[in-house]
């Protein structure tokens, strides 16, 4: 298989990880707290929730990774 190829698919694949990722961390959120009206803004993150968001960091910096790969080759 050709490297543009797998760094293509790789990137995708990346991509669609890490928006579902963030959307599974933005349901977490109230809707009163839109509006100002969340009490628990510096709440420590525990459990899945930690996991979740370590793993969006992990995430996006492959996904950086990748993409610059794909630029420079």
């Amino acid at each position: 298989m050709n490297v543009d190829l797998i760094l293509n698919i790789a990137q995708i694949v990346l991509a669609v990880l890490l928006v579902a990722a963030i959307l599974l961390q933005a349901r977490g959120t109230g809707l009163g707290a839109a509006f100002g009206g969340g009490g628990n803004v510096y709440r420590t993150k525990r459990g899945a929730e930690k996991k979740l968001f370590q793993l969006t960091i992990v995430l996006s910096i492959l996904f950086f990774g990748v993409a610059l790969a794909n630029a420079l080759i």
